[in-house]
């Protein structure tokens, strides 16, 4: 298929998980993608990984933590294929779970900047280049932990709840450019999942159930044509929206309060 074929398209993130899943659907439908990752080992698998499935593809070392290197990525995206179409803010620096109140001041700093900042400078930096040629796609990334409140990821809903504003301040300031901007709430067997899964037994079995599909989803079948779908030109007309996919998760929500903290300390 060729649904963003002579597409330029910039994914964070894309070394492994989701964002790995993303890029061998924008591969397979004939995207160029510039991978932008921080981890060389995991970037360059990925590089060789798209660029035998036939596609034009770059790793390129990308730490979302730092504007020059967001910035640098970009840049590096429409030297080497000639312009952007489309950017997909996957990437973000998870921090320790514990709760509100032991949070500290360097992990909400940290994972600000790895959501809310990274996004910031990278749909800034892309936008003169989508202008350029045409329009563009922007796909953010956010989470149903900010719904439910996930606890003990404040830093982490306060980010994504940034990124949802964001997402609707430039859809509605840059469809003047033809530039669409959306963002999507994914659940899927990523890096976390078969990491929780290896510790504690029996939770790939409960995030199973806990899906009225019945199980957990994959980067790339379930995830990535979605992120096809908003990076095409199916969704033309299609802007400011949060999009869960997640297997109908978002309807029962899930309880997510640790088994060691009381309901009542008062």
């Amino acid at each position: 298929m060729n649904l963003l074929k002579d597409k330029v398209a910039l994914i964070t993130g894309a070394g492994g998980g989701i964002g790995r899943g993303i890029a061998r659907c924008y591969a397979r439908e004939g995207a160029a993608v510039l991978i932008a990752e921080v981890d060389p080992v995991t970037g360059a698998e990925t590089e060789r990984e798209l660029q035998q499935m036939g596609a034009r593809a770059l790793f390129v070392r990308t730490d979302v933590l730092s504007k020059e290197s967001v910035e640098a990525s970009i840049q590096a995206a429409v030297d080497s294929f000639g312009g952007l179409d489309i950017l997909v803010n996957n990437a973000f620096v998870p921090s320790e779970n514990v709760l509100l109140e032991d949070k500290t001041d360097a992990m909400l700093e940290r994972t600000l900047t790895s959501t809310v900042w990274a996004s910031w400078w990278a749909m800034r930096a892309a936008m003169p280049h989508m202008r350029q040629r045409g329009g563009g796609r922007i796909i953010n990334f956010t989470s149903i932990d900010v719904d439910i409140g996930a606890w003990q990821h404040a830093d982490y809903n306060t980010g994504k709840s940034g990124v949802v504003g964001l997402t609707r301040s430039a859809a509605a300031e840059w469809g003047r450019f033809n530039i669409t901007c959306n963002a999507i709430a994914p659940t899927a067997m990523g890096a976390t999942f078969h990491k929780l899964a290896a510790e504690i037994p029996g939770f790939a079995e409960r995030s199973a159930a806990a899906r009225p599909m019945g199980r957990s989803g994959d980067p790339e079948l379930d995830i990535g044509p979605v992120v096809v779908f908003l990076g095409s030109e199916m969704a033309r007309y299609v802007t400011g929206i949060t999009m869960p996919v997640d297997g109908g998760l978002h309807l029962p929500g899930y309880n997510s309060r640790p088994a060691h903290v009381p309901v009542r300390e008062y």
